[in-house]
């Protein structure tokens, strides 16, 4: 993902959107489909990558306003 600048919480309002977005299109679209099969083994490894990502983001964020300090 691109390096944005925030500086308003506007910003940071639509780069949530943005990356909200694009983690359930690829991570929610897997995991949607593992559902439709019913294959068990593939829900559970889809569902973990939706929540690394979630982290993922969770962390890109926290890096950010940590390098602020």
């Amino acid at each position: 993902m691109e390096t944005r600048i925030i500086d308003s919480r506007n910003d940071f309002a639509q780069w949530a959107i943005d990356r909200s977005n694009a983690i359930m299109t690829d991570q929610g679209s897997e995991l949607a489909t593992a559902a439709r099969k019913g294959n068990e083994a593939q829900i559970a490894e889809t569902a973990q990558a939706l929540g690394q990502a979630i982290v993922d983001a969770l962390m890109e964020a926290f890096d950010g306003l940590a390098g602020d300090e």
